[in-house]
């Protein structure tokens, strides 16, 4: 059953939730951030590779580039504030949430794959990577899809209908096979 509320009350609902979870991510991403500007003055840089050294610079700023899209909702609200374009700022603030995430998922694969090189060996960062790539794929993108499968097929039996409340409903996708 849906809500009682107008499309405002929606659009307002939905970017408090969406900054909820931007200040999950956020905290993440500021660790993660704080790390990778600290570890260049350490002294054990010094002794980094040429891949080890362009895998630090393309994951730092990779993390950046996430800490900037993430708070991008904040500024495009502000920016906008009291002009009447609170549903246009959720839809855009949703689709710059879903690419921070993407390119949070490369931070974290190559901070990842960086430390474990360094540790360890160059095959098993690389493996390193290659788990966490498909950890944030699994948890991030494919949960979700097969959560919101069994939900349909769920409300659906029970004879419920799924009510609508996000910016933008999920694309109709195919079944897994």
């Amino acid at each position: 059953m849906g809500r009682n509320e107008t499309p405002l009350e929606r659009a307002d609902r939905n970017f408090i939730e969406l900054l909820q979870e931007l200040r999950v991510t956020q905290t993440g991403v500021q660790v993660l951030f704080a790390f990778l500007l600290s570890m260049a003055f350490t002294q054990r840089f010094e002794s980094l590779d040429t891949f080890q050294r362009a895998t630090y610079v393309t994951t730092l700023l990779l993390a950046l580039l996430s800490a900037i899209v993430f708070v991008a909702p904040a500024a495009l609200h502000r920016s906008l504030f009291q002009q009447g374009a609170k549903p246009l700022i959720v839809r855009v603030s949703d689709r710059l949430a879903s690419v921070g995430l993407v390119v949070l998922m490369l931070a974290f694969t190559g901070s990842v794959m960086l430390v474990v090189d360094v540790a360890l060996s160059r095959e098993a960062g690389m493996a390193a990577g290659a788990g966490t790539l498909l950890a944030c794929l699994g948890l991030w993108g494919l949960l979700p899809r097969l959560v919101y499968r069994s939900g349909v097929r769920g409300d659906t039996a029970a004879g419920s209908t799924r009510a609508t409340d996000t910016a933008s409903p999920p694309k109709p996708r195919e079944p897994i096979r």
